[in-house]
Parts: structure tokens; sequence; C-alpha cells
């Protein structure tokens, strides 16, 4: 049995996993304006996986009984000056989810709430991943600074992202 704090902590979580696939959507198009169509390929990506996010959360709130609500989204910023903003903007971002993340993880040790604590496991792992995507693409865009070439490069190593659904995911995505 899940405790009302637990559910009211998870149910913030689900409208800020919302957040941020809003955001990356944004950053998707922005990248498109920019004539930068790998990039806009890389935070749609980001913006399905984010949607996944919601529906884990999603899901297993509604298996533990709880009647979820979405809370209206605060704007989304929609300009930036580059690239490398863009995607530093995405690093603090996913920062900030990697200490929520953390936070759930603490509350359900403290509640001794071993299900949403397993559950949970399956997030400390992805934000690893998350950071370290954002970190390698940072490196690379510091590197070729505002060379259009390099840009260019990065772009197309952007392109080949896809997204796939992990085994046991929600399909709902």
């Amino acid at each position: 049995m899940i405790s009302k704090t637990m559910s009211d902590s998870l149910t913030n979580h689900l409208n800020l996993e919302l957040f941020s696939a809003n955001q990356y959507l944004v950053m998707s198009s922005y990248a498109n304006e920019m004539g930068l169509k790998g990039a806009a390929n890389w935070f749609m990506v980001q913006y399905r996986e984010e949607m996944l996010h919601f529906m884990r959360f999603y899901t297993y709130l509604t298996d533990q009984g709880v009647v979820i609500s979405i809370s209206a989204n605060k704007d989304v910023p929609g300009s930036y000056s580059s690239l490398l903003e863009m995607l530093e903007k995405t690093l603090t971002h996913e920062r900030m989810i990697t200490s929520c993340i953390n936070d759930l993880s603490e509350q359900a040790v403290v509640e001794k709430d071993h299900a949403t604590r397993i559950f949970l496991q399956w997030f400390v792992t992805e934000q690893i991943e998350e950071e370290n995507n954002d970190r390698d693409l940072i490196a690379k865009l510091k590197l070729v600074g505002t060379n259009g070439h390099g840009i260019l490069m990065i772009d197309a190593e952007m392109a080949q992202r896809v997204f796939v659904i992990p085994p046991g995911s929600p399909q709902a995505v």
C-alpha cells in the first residue's frame, strides 16, 4: 500500500516528467527552425522518452489505486542562442530530475515502501545515461566551437538517435 505522502510526491514528479517532455518538444521545434534536423530528431527522441517516463509513473500510480491529477504546466522556454545552450540547459534540467528521483528514492526508504523503491531503481539508472549523453554532446560542441562544419557533423550524429521502447514499458507513448 502506498502512503498519501508518497503518492503525492510521485504525482508531483509525474507532472515534472510531462513538463520535461514539453520542454524537449519545444527544443526539437527550435532546432528544426535552426536547420539542425539531427538535433531536432535527438530532442524528439528525448520527448518520447520523457513521455515514456510519464507513462511509467502513471501506470505505477494507477496500479497502486491512486487517482492522479495533472497540473497545468508552466511555460516552456522557446528561444535559444545555440545548440550548445540547448544542451547545457538539458543537462541542468536532467541534473534536477536526478536530484528529484534521488529524493523520491530516499522517501521510499524512509517510508519502508519497498515497491516504490524498486520501481524508482529503473529511473536512478536511467538518469546516469541521460546525464552522460548530455555531457558527451556538450564536450563535442565545445571542441568544435562555432565551426559550422563541426556542428553539422555533430548534427548528423544526433540524427542517428532512435527511440526504443525498453522491455516492460507501457506501450501507450
